[in-house]
Protein backbone atom coordinates (compact mmCIF):
# COMPACT_ATOMS: atom_id res chain seq x y z
CA UNK A 1 0.00 0.00 0.00
CA UNK A 2 1.51 3.35 -0.79
CA UNK A 3 1.96 5.19 2.34
CA UNK A 4 -0.33 7.34 4.14
CA UNK A 5 0.71 10.73 5.62
CA UNK A 6 -1.67 12.66 7.99
CA UNK A 7 -4.37 14.15 5.53
CA UNK A 8 -3.44 17.63 3.86
CA UNK A 9 -4.91 18.41 0.93
CA UNK A 10 -2.95 20.42 -1.60
CA UNK A 11 -3.86 24.01 0.11
CA UNK A 12 -2.74 23.19 3.71
CA UNK A 13 0.21 20.63 2.87
CA UNK A 14 3.39 21.41 3.94
CA UNK A 15 5.81 21.79 0.80
CA UNK A 16 9.33 21.09 -0.23
CA UNK A 17 9.36 24.69 -1.69
CA UNK A 18 7.16 26.00 -4.23
CA UNK A 19 7.29 24.95 -7.47
CA UNK A 20 8.83 28.05 -8.82
CA UNK A 21 11.69 27.45 -6.97
CA UNK A 22 11.85 23.80 -7.54
CA UNK A 23 12.02 20.22 -6.29
CA UNK A 24 13.42 19.33 -9.90
CA UNK A 25 16.90 18.35 -9.54
CA UNK A 26 17.37 16.87 -12.86
CA UNK A 27 15.47 16.80 -15.76
CA UNK A 28 13.49 13.80 -16.77
CA UNK A 29 14.28 12.02 -20.67
CA UNK A 30 13.78 13.93 -23.37
CA UNK A 31 12.03 13.04 -26.74
CA UNK A 32 11.49 14.79 -29.84
CA UNK A 33 8.38 15.32 -31.83
CA UNK A 34 8.03 16.26 -35.51
CA UNK A 35 4.57 16.86 -36.77
CA UNK A 36 4.07 16.39 -40.79
CA UNK A 37 0.43 18.42 -41.14
CA UNK A 38 -0.72 16.86 -44.49
CA UNK A 39 -2.72 13.70 -45.30
CA UNK A 40 -3.99 11.88 -49.07
CA UNK A 41 -7.38 12.12 -47.61
CA UNK A 42 -8.69 13.85 -44.21
CA UNK A 43 -10.69 11.16 -42.46
CA UNK A 44 -14.23 11.30 -40.96
CA UNK A 45 -13.06 10.44 -37.11
CA UNK A 46 -9.81 12.47 -37.10
CA UNK A 47 -9.32 15.57 -34.73
CA UNK A 48 -5.89 15.68 -35.24
CA UNK A 49 -4.04 18.83 -36.91
CA UNK A 50 -4.03 17.13 -40.43
CA UNK A 51 -5.34 18.96 -43.47
CA UNK A 52 -6.26 16.84 -47.19
CA UNK A 53 -3.11 17.38 -49.49
CA UNK A 54 -5.35 19.35 -52.43
CA UNK A 55 -2.68 20.80 -54.25
CA UNK A 56 1.28 20.32 -54.06
CA UNK A 57 2.55 19.75 -50.70
CA UNK A 58 4.86 22.23 -50.01
CA UNK A 59 7.73 19.96 -49.09
CA UNK A 60 10.96 21.23 -49.33
CA UNK A 61 9.89 24.63 -47.82
CA UNK A 62 8.65 22.92 -45.13
CA UNK A 63 11.91 20.81 -44.16
CA UNK A 64 13.89 23.94 -44.38
CA UNK A 65 10.93 25.51 -41.62
CA UNK A 66 11.48 22.50 -39.69
CA UNK A 67 15.04 22.49 -39.28
CA UNK A 68 14.74 26.75 -38.64
CA UNK A 69 12.51 25.46 -35.82
CA UNK A 70 14.85 23.07 -34.58
CA UNK A 71 17.68 25.66 -34.20
CA UNK A 72 15.56 28.10 -32.81
CA UNK A 73 14.45 25.69 -30.16
CA UNK A 74 18.07 24.10 -29.29
CA UNK A 75 18.92 26.81 -26.68
CA UNK A 76 15.80 25.25 -24.73
CA UNK A 77 17.29 21.58 -24.80
CA UNK A 78 20.79 22.54 -25.09
CA UNK A 79 23.06 19.57 -23.94
CA UNK A 80 20.56 17.15 -23.12
CA UNK A 81 20.21 13.79 -25.18
CA UNK A 82 17.21 13.15 -27.41
CA UNK A 83 16.01 9.71 -26.80
CA UNK A 84 13.54 8.80 -29.34
CA UNK A 85 12.46 10.63 -32.53
CA UNK A 86 8.58 10.43 -33.42
CA UNK A 87 7.39 11.50 -37.42
CA UNK A 88 3.74 11.84 -36.68
CA UNK A 89 0.80 13.63 -38.73
CA UNK A 90 -1.12 13.94 -41.00
CA UNK A 91 0.76 11.33 -43.11
CA UNK A 92 4.51 11.87 -42.72
CA UNK A 93 4.95 8.94 -45.25
CA UNK A 94 3.83 11.21 -47.84
CA UNK A 95 7.50 12.60 -47.55
CA UNK A 96 10.11 11.50 -49.65
CA UNK A 97 12.97 9.60 -47.89
CA UNK A 98 15.05 12.47 -49.03
CA UNK A 99 13.08 14.67 -46.81
CA UNK A 100 12.99 12.90 -44.53
CA UNK A 101 16.84 11.90 -44.33
CA UNK A 102 17.62 16.05 -44.37
CA UNK A 103 15.53 16.25 -41.53
CA UNK A 104 17.39 13.98 -39.59
CA UNK A 105 20.56 14.54 -40.49
CA UNK A 106 19.89 18.15 -38.98
CA UNK A 107 18.31 16.42 -35.96
CA UNK A 108 21.82 14.64 -35.07
CA UNK A 109 23.83 17.74 -36.17
CA UNK A 110 21.81 20.16 -33.51
CA UNK A 111 21.40 17.85 -30.86
CA UNK A 112 22.89 14.62 -29.27
CA UNK A 113 20.54 11.54 -30.36
CA UNK A 114 21.17 8.81 -28.18
CA UNK A 115 22.78 5.55 -29.69
CA UNK A 116 20.19 3.16 -30.51
CA UNK A 117 17.44 5.97 -29.91
CA UNK A 118 13.85 5.05 -31.11
CA UNK A 119 13.57 7.08 -34.70
CA UNK A 120 9.36 6.31 -35.47
CA UNK A 121 7.48 7.17 -38.43
CA UNK A 122 3.59 6.36 -38.94
CA UNK A 123 2.83 5.70 -42.48
CA UNK A 124 -0.65 4.80 -44.17
CA UNK A 125 -0.46 1.66 -46.03
CA UNK A 126 -1.81 3.63 -48.83
CA UNK A 127 1.15 5.44 -49.47
CA UNK A 128 3.69 3.16 -49.33
CA UNK A 129 6.37 0.75 -51.70
CA UNK A 130 9.43 -0.74 -51.34
CA UNK A 131 12.14 2.55 -52.53
CA UNK A 132 10.25 4.78 -49.51
CA UNK A 133 10.55 2.09 -46.71
CA UNK A 134 14.12 1.38 -47.50
CA UNK A 135 15.18 5.30 -47.90
CA UNK A 136 13.21 5.35 -44.96
CA UNK A 137 15.27 2.67 -43.14
CA UNK A 138 18.73 4.28 -44.69
CA UNK A 139 18.28 7.72 -43.55
CA UNK A 140 17.58 6.19 -39.73
CA UNK A 141 14.02 5.01 -39.29
CA UNK A 142 14.01 1.88 -37.26
CA UNK A 143 10.42 1.58 -35.95
CA UNK A 144 7.28 2.20 -38.56
CA UNK A 145 3.23 2.25 -37.07
CA UNK A 146 1.27 1.98 -39.47
CA UNK A 147 -2.41 2.77 -39.32
CA UNK A 148 -4.51 -0.17 -40.58
CA UNK A 149 -7.38 0.64 -38.75
CA UNK A 150 -9.16 -2.39 -40.02
CA UNK A 151 -8.52 -5.21 -42.45
CA UNK A 152 -11.99 -5.58 -43.76
CA UNK A 153 -13.39 -3.23 -47.03
CA UNK A 154 -16.71 -2.32 -45.19
CA UNK A 155 -14.95 -0.83 -42.41
CA UNK A 156 -12.11 1.02 -44.28
CA UNK A 157 -14.77 2.37 -46.78
CA UNK A 158 -16.63 3.77 -43.39
CA UNK A 159 -13.63 5.89 -41.95
CA UNK A 160 -12.78 6.83 -44.88
CA UNK A 161 -9.75 4.89 -45.33
CA UNK A 162 -7.77 5.55 -48.55
CA UNK A 163 -6.32 1.16 -48.75
CA UNK A 164 -7.92 -1.74 -49.02
CA UNK A 165 -6.81 -4.79 -47.49
CA UNK A 166 -4.63 -6.31 -49.88
CA UNK A 167 -2.90 -3.01 -49.54
CA UNK A 168 -2.58 -3.03 -46.02
CA UNK A 169 -1.55 -6.65 -45.22
CA UNK A 170 1.24 -5.91 -48.25
CA UNK A 171 2.07 -2.94 -46.42
CA UNK A 172 2.63 -4.61 -42.65
CA UNK A 173 4.92 -7.22 -44.69
CA UNK A 174 6.72 -4.63 -46.14
CA UNK A 175 7.40 -3.34 -42.98
CA UNK A 176 8.22 -6.65 -40.81
CA UNK A 177 10.98 -7.11 -44.00
CA UNK A 178 11.94 -3.14 -44.02
CA UNK A 179 12.25 -2.26 -40.20
CA UNK A 180 13.72 -3.34 -36.50
CA UNK A 181 9.99 -2.41 -34.95
CA UNK A 182 6.88 -2.38 -36.38
CA UNK A 183 3.07 -1.08 -35.01
CA UNK A 184 -0.07 -1.81 -36.34
CA UNK A 185 -2.97 0.82 -35.50
CA UNK A 186 -5.90 -0.70 -35.13
CA UNK A 187 -10.01 0.33 -34.50
CA UNK A 188 -12.58 -1.26 -32.86
CA UNK A 189 -16.37 -0.27 -32.07
CA UNK A 190 -16.59 1.02 -35.77
CA UNK A 191 -19.11 2.63 -37.24
CA UNK A 192 -22.17 -0.80 -37.63
CA UNK A 193 -19.24 -3.49 -36.57
CA UNK A 194 -20.17 -6.54 -35.41
CA UNK A 195 -17.99 -8.40 -32.67
CA UNK A 196 -17.30 -10.83 -34.76
CA UNK A 197 -16.04 -8.57 -36.92
CA UNK A 198 -13.72 -6.71 -34.12
CA UNK A 199 -12.68 -10.10 -33.28
CA UNK A 200 -11.93 -11.21 -36.67
CA UNK A 201 -9.44 -7.91 -37.30
CA UNK A 202 -8.01 -8.84 -33.89
CA UNK A 203 -7.00 -12.06 -34.91
CA UNK A 204 -5.93 -11.14 -38.31
CA UNK A 205 -3.16 -8.62 -36.26
CA UNK A 206 -1.82 -11.24 -34.49
CA UNK A 207 -1.29 -13.37 -37.00
CA UNK A 208 0.86 -10.70 -39.03
CA UNK A 209 2.73 -10.82 -35.90
CA UNK A 210 4.22 -7.42 -35.38
CA UNK A 211 5.99 -6.60 -32.23
CA UNK A 212 3.44 -4.07 -31.09
CA UNK A 213 -0.27 -3.63 -31.58
CA UNK A 214 -2.63 -0.29 -30.99
CA UNK A 215 -6.02 -1.22 -30.27
CA UNK A 216 -7.88 2.26 -30.23
CA UNK A 217 -11.53 2.53 -29.48
CA UNK A 218 -13.34 4.66 -32.06
CA UNK A 219 -14.79 7.75 -30.29
CA UNK A 220 -16.36 11.10 -32.04
CA UNK A 221 -14.44 13.72 -31.52
CA UNK A 222 -16.13 17.67 -31.82
CA UNK A 223 -15.40 18.87 -35.04
CA UNK A 224 -15.30 16.32 -37.18
CA UNK A 225 -17.77 14.65 -39.74
CA UNK A 226 -18.89 12.06 -37.47
CA UNK A 227 -19.41 14.45 -34.91
CA UNK A 228 -21.71 16.68 -37.00
CA UNK A 229 -23.41 13.39 -38.81
CA UNK A 230 -22.96 10.83 -36.35
CA UNK A 231 -23.03 7.07 -37.59
CA UNK A 232 -24.63 4.10 -36.24
CA UNK A 233 -22.20 2.36 -33.47
CA UNK A 234 -21.99 -0.37 -31.33
CA UNK A 235 -23.96 0.40 -27.67
CA UNK A 236 -21.75 0.56 -24.64
CA UNK A 237 -22.06 -3.12 -23.88
CA UNK A 238 -21.10 -4.49 -27.00
CA UNK A 239 -18.19 -2.27 -27.41
CA UNK A 240 -16.75 -3.07 -23.80
CA UNK A 241 -17.24 -6.74 -24.54
CA UNK A 242 -14.88 -5.85 -27.88
CA UNK A 243 -12.25 -4.52 -25.57
CA UNK A 244 -12.14 -7.33 -22.88
CA UNK A 245 -12.40 -10.00 -26.00
CA UNK A 246 -9.29 -8.28 -27.53
CA UNK A 247 -7.46 -8.04 -24.88
CA UNK A 248 -7.64 -11.99 -24.22
CA UNK A 249 -7.10 -12.69 -27.82
CA UNK A 250 -3.83 -10.58 -27.94
CA UNK A 251 -2.76 -11.71 -24.59
CA UNK A 252 -3.33 -15.61 -26.11
CA UNK A 253 -0.55 -14.13 -28.56
CA UNK A 254 1.95 -13.43 -25.81
CA UNK A 255 1.02 -9.43 -26.29
CA UNK A 256 1.41 -7.92 -23.04
CA UNK A 257 -1.36 -5.09 -22.42
CA UNK A 258 1.19 -2.28 -20.82
CA UNK A 259 -0.90 0.91 -21.76
CA UNK A 260 -4.37 1.82 -21.55
CA UNK A 261 -4.90 1.21 -25.61
CA UNK A 262 -1.11 -0.26 -26.25
CA UNK A 263 0.05 -4.23 -26.54
CA UNK A 264 3.19 -5.22 -27.11
CA UNK A 265 6.46 -8.31 -27.47
CA UNK A 266 8.04 -8.24 -24.28
CA UNK A 267 10.29 -5.83 -24.28
CA UNK A 268 9.00 -3.60 -27.80
CA UNK A 269 6.86 -1.39 -25.71
CA UNK A 270 7.29 2.03 -27.86
CA UNK A 271 9.63 4.12 -26.07
CA UNK A 272 8.36 7.18 -27.13
CA UNK A 273 5.15 7.16 -26.10
CA UNK A 274 6.32 5.61 -22.75
CA UNK A 275 7.82 8.78 -22.23
CA UNK A 276 4.80 10.66 -22.37
CA UNK A 277 3.22 8.65 -20.24
CA UNK A 278 5.97 9.07 -17.51
CA UNK A 279 5.75 13.01 -17.40
CA UNK A 280 8.62 12.97 -19.59
CA UNK A 281 9.81 16.07 -21.80
CA UNK A 282 9.11 16.44 -25.44
CA UNK A 283 10.28 19.43 -27.81
CA UNK A 284 7.60 19.44 -30.27
CA UNK A 285 8.41 21.05 -33.66
CA UNK A 286 6.04 21.42 -36.67
CA UNK A 287 2.92 22.72 -37.55
CA UNK A 288 0.40 22.93 -34.08
CA UNK A 289 3.36 20.71 -32.67
CA UNK A 290 3.38 20.83 -28.50
CA UNK A 291 6.68 20.58 -26.10
CA UNK A 292 6.39 20.25 -22.82
CA UNK A 293 9.54 21.12 -21.19
CA UNK A 294 11.21 21.13 -17.30
CA UNK A 295 13.60 23.52 -16.20
CA UNK A 296 15.32 23.82 -12.92
CA UNK A 297 12.26 26.89 -11.67
CA UNK A 298 9.68 25.55 -13.94
CA UNK A 299 7.63 23.35 -16.15
CA UNK A 300 6.39 24.76 -19.44
CA UNK A 301 4.43 24.12 -22.42
CA UNK A 302 4.26 25.73 -26.08
CA UNK A 303 2.40 25.29 -28.97
CA UNK A 304 3.45 26.19 -32.55
CA UNK A 305 1.10 28.23 -34.82
CA UNK A 306 -1.15 25.60 -35.81
CA UNK A 307 -2.05 26.30 -40.13
CA UNK A 308 0.88 24.94 -42.09
CA UNK A 309 0.55 28.31 -44.25
CA UNK A 310 0.54 30.44 -40.39
CA UNK A 311 3.68 28.10 -39.81
CA UNK A 312 5.65 28.05 -42.78
CA UNK A 313 5.05 32.16 -42.24
CA UNK A 314 6.66 32.35 -39.07
CA UNK A 315 9.76 31.22 -40.62
CA UNK A 316 10.43 34.80 -41.57
CA UNK A 317 9.65 36.61 -38.34
CA UNK A 318 11.55 33.79 -36.41
CA UNK A 319 8.28 33.29 -33.85
CA UNK A 320 7.30 30.05 -35.02
CA UNK A 321 5.68 29.31 -31.24
CA UNK A 322 2.46 30.58 -30.96
CA UNK A 323 1.95 30.46 -27.32
CA UNK A 324 3.48 29.33 -24.13
CA UNK A 325 2.29 29.20 -20.73
CA UNK A 326 3.80 27.32 -17.15
CA UNK A 327 2.00 24.46 -16.07
CA UNK A 328 1.02 26.04 -12.58
CA UNK A 329 1.73 24.16 -9.19
CA UNK A 330 -1.70 23.23 -8.70
CA UNK A 331 -2.39 21.66 -12.20
CA UNK A 332 0.82 19.63 -11.76
CA UNK A 333 -0.63 16.58 -10.00
CA UNK A 334 -3.66 15.86 -12.84
CA UNK A 335 -0.82 16.79 -15.58
CA UNK A 336 1.33 13.58 -14.18
CA UNK A 337 -1.99 11.29 -13.59
CA UNK A 338 -3.62 11.78 -16.96
CA UNK A 339 -0.62 10.16 -18.35
CA UNK A 340 0.69 7.46 -15.78
CA UNK A 341 -2.72 5.79 -15.06
CA UNK A 342 -3.07 5.42 -18.77
CA UNK A 343 0.12 2.56 -17.78
CA UNK A 344 -1.64 -0.99 -17.21
CA UNK A 345 1.14 -1.22 -14.29
CA UNK A 346 1.27 2.27 -13.35
CA UNK A 347 4.43 3.90 -11.67
CA UNK A 348 6.72 4.12 -8.80
CA UNK A 349 5.47 6.72 -6.49
CA UNK A 350 8.68 8.32 -6.79
CA UNK A 351 8.12 9.87 -9.68
CA UNK A 352 5.72 11.96 -8.70
CA UNK A 353 8.20 14.36 -7.10
CA UNK A 354 11.20 13.38 -9.63
CA UNK A 355 8.88 14.54 -12.36
CA UNK A 356 6.65 17.29 -10.62
CA UNK A 357 8.69 18.83 -7.89
CA UNK A 358 5.51 18.20 -5.58
CA UNK A 359 6.91 16.04 -2.55
CA UNK A 360 3.60 12.88 -2.87
CA UNK A 361 2.17 13.82 0.20
CA UNK A 362 0.44 16.85 -1.59
CA UNK A 363 -1.69 14.40 -2.78
CA UNK A 364 -1.72 11.87 -0.35
CA UNK A 365 -5.06 12.34 0.50
CA UNK A 366 -6.64 11.64 -2.95
CA UNK A 367 -4.34 8.44 -3.56
CA UNK A 368 -6.08 6.85 -0.22
CA UNK A 369 -9.38 7.74 -1.53
CA UNK A 370 -8.91 6.37 -4.89
CA UNK A 371 -7.66 3.26 -2.91
CA UNK A 372 -10.73 2.96 -0.89
CA UNK A 373 -12.98 3.14 -3.87
CA UNK A 374 -11.00 0.32 -5.74
CA UNK A 375 -9.94 2.80 -8.40
CA UNK A 376 -5.75 2.32 -7.43
CA UNK A 377 -4.03 -0.68 -6.23
CA UNK A 378 -3.12 -1.21 -2.88
CA UNK A 379 0.66 -1.75 -3.89
CA UNK A 380 3.56 -0.64 -2.18
CA UNK A 381 5.94 2.15 -3.51
CA UNK A 382 3.63 2.05 -7.19
CA UNK A 383 0.80 4.26 -8.45
CA UNK A 384 -1.36 1.82 -10.32
CA UNK A 385 -4.93 1.92 -11.40
CA UNK A 386 -7.03 -1.49 -10.63
CA UNK A 387 -8.48 -3.03 -13.55
CA UNK A 388 -11.74 -1.26 -12.17
CA UNK A 389 -9.53 2.10 -12.68
CA UNK A 390 -8.80 1.11 -15.85
CA UNK A 391 -12.50 0.67 -16.85
CA UNK A 392 -13.67 3.71 -15.08
CA UNK A 393 -10.20 6.17 -15.91
CA UNK A 394 -12.22 9.56 -16.19
CA UNK A 395 -13.29 8.90 -13.40
CA UNK A 396 -10.23 8.14 -11.54
CA UNK A 397 -8.54 11.24 -12.79
CA UNK A 398 -11.20 13.59 -12.21
CA UNK A 399 -10.25 13.13 -8.36
CA UNK A 400 -6.71 14.66 -8.94
CA UNK A 401 -8.33 17.51 -10.57
CA UNK A 402 -7.79 21.00 -8.57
Amino acid sequence: MIPIYPANSLKDAPLQGDITLSGLSNPPPLSLYIHIPWCVRKCPYCDFNSHEARQEVPEAAYVDALIADLEQATPLVWGRKIRSVFFGGGTPSIFSAESIDKILSHVRMLTPLEYGAEVTLEANPGTVDIANFKGYRDAGVNRVSLGIQSFQPQYLKSLGRIHDRDQALAAAELALNTFEKVNLDVMYALPEQSLEDALLDAETACQIKPAHLSFYHLTLEPNTPFHRTPPSLPDDDTSATMQEEIEKILAGSGYQHYETSAFAQPGQQCQHNLNYWTFGDYLGIGAGAHSKLSFHDKIIRQSRHKHPKKYLESIVTGQMVDSEWQIGREDLAFEFMMNALRLVDGVEASLFQQRTGLPLRTIQSTLQAAQQQGLLAEQSGVIAPTLKGQRFLNELLGMFLP
